[in-house]
């Protein structure tokens, strides 16, 4: 059994986790800690948070049983916890909202953030119009390229959107860039980071405020089937919403916790996010001790998924503890993989999932499999599939070659490198 005062030392998670950062970016780590941990106690601000679940979010996100689909898994019930129903379409919200909230405390007048499928982004960018915040969220080009209708949604919203042509041009480099922006603005702004990673106190708080996801499901279960799940299985990029459903679970040791990652191609292929079975060593990114895909060198080396979501080359510190500690469970799940679930779901249950909950679901499929008509699963399904539309319709040739010609050129269209698209 794992208990938060082994776990949590320092900000480690066991070896992993800790603080690297340059020495001007400190101080706004110790605000934000000192902040946070008092607003934690804080009636007030629970107060506030909460009401927003209830009135804005739509909390609590509901779970649907899906048994046309389990006929594919062997048989064994699978339940969906539905974060896809949140307002803005994805678990994002829970996060952003706490930090938005610590934002106004802090006195900050502006955020930032990263985004790489925009769900993210998209969370940010309500959070700031909610609370009247400037905002600017960075995006690799190719993200914004795939995730066109997102990048549209954030500059409605009044954020301003900076495509990265540098590196990969995907999360990684959104997040570094998100960082030198933060070095220099950080008198007026905070960085809204948007996953389990980072340094301290990022892992620990963005687990916090997705810890309800768990909190949540574990209760409906037991209310409608009596007993706790076989498995909770999730998909992981950073794992931000695989650690908020986990996180309630990690004490129930009967329940496995299984965590799904970009496979790819494959991992034969070297085109894959699979951290914890491809590349992976310990190692330092994005101000975190955890895995990370590097080569001898030490050089953070390209990873790649279907889903922008969970294309990045680390992982949260708390799943590299889980792992390591063998509490959590982590396999890679192919493009082909994901893609067939996700018309799987729409087809036998008349849902789109976002095509990172895709990766959750297949990975459903093969535990289902293996626990049988007595199994009882549950999957965070992270988001809905409205961004992905686009992204499936190429994938299964939903679209003629003079529509996807159309779309090309619509897409050549729009001002993605304009600041003067942000609306803002």
């Amino acid at each position: 059994m794992i208990s938060e005062t082994t776990t949590e030392r320092l900000g480690r998670f066991g070896d992993f986790g800790g603080r690297y950062v340059p020495e001007a970016l400190v101080a706004a780590l110790e605000e934000l800690d000192e902040h946070r941990q008092k607003a934690m106690s804080d009636p007030e601000f629970l107060g506030a948070l909460a009401e927003l679940h209830r009135s804005y979010t739509g909390r609590p996100s509901i779970i649907t049983e899906v048994p046309r689909f389990a006929e594919h898994c062997g048989g064994a019930r699978v339940v969906l916890k539905r974060e896809d129903l949140n307002h803005t379409g994805s678990h994002k919200i829970n996060n952003v909202l706490g930090q938005v909230l610590l934002t106004k405390r802090m006195g900050k007048s502006r955020v930032i953030a990263e985004t790489g499928a925009g769900q993210h982004g998209v969370a940010t960018a309500t959070g700031a119009a909610l609370l009247g915040l400037e905002c600017t969220v960075y995006m690799g080009r190719v993200d914004t390229e795939r995730q066109a209708l997102n990048v549209a949604r954030m500059r409605l919203l009044g954020a301003e959107v900076v495509p990265v042509d540098h590196g990969s041009r995907t999360l990684k480099d959104a997040v570094n860039e998100a960082f030198r922006d933060w070095v220099t603005n950080v008198d007026s702004t905070h960085y809204v980071l948007g996953t389990v990673t980072g340094p301290y106190p990022f892992p620990e708080m963005v687990r916090d405020f997705h810890r309800i996801i768990g909190v949540e499901a574990r209760q409906q279960v037991l209310d409608a089937y009596g007993r706790l799940p076989d498995a909770v299985c999730a998909c992981v990029g950073g794992g931000s919403n695989a650690m908020g459903i986990f996180h309630r679970f990690v004490d129930d040791p009967d329940v496995r916790l299984i965590g799904l990652e970009g496979g790819g191609e494959g991992v034969d292929s070297g085109r894959h996010a699979a951290r914890f079975t491809g590349q992976a060593t310990p190692g330092v990114l994005h101000g975190a001790y955890t895995y990370v895909l590097q080569d001898d060198d030490g050089q953070t080396v390209e990873s790649h998924s279907v889903s922008a979501g969970l294309d990045y080359p680390s992982v949260g510190p708390e799943h590299a503890f889980l792992r390591d500690s063998g509490r959590a469970e982590y396999a890679p799940v192919t493009d082909d993989e994901a893609m067939e679930a996700f018309a799987l779901l729409a087809r036998t249950e008349g849902i789109l999932p976002a095509i990172e909950s895709a990766h959750a679901l297949a990975g459903a499929m093969k535990v289902g499999r293996e626990l049988g008509p007595e199994g009882l699963v549950l999957v965070s399904l992270s988001g809905r599939g409205d961004k992905d539309v686009d992204t499936a319709a190429r994938w299964f040739g939903l679209l003629s070659g003079e529509e996807i010609v159309e779309a090309e050129q619509k897409k050549a269209e729009e001002p993605v490198g304009e600041s003067a698209g942000s609306g803002g």
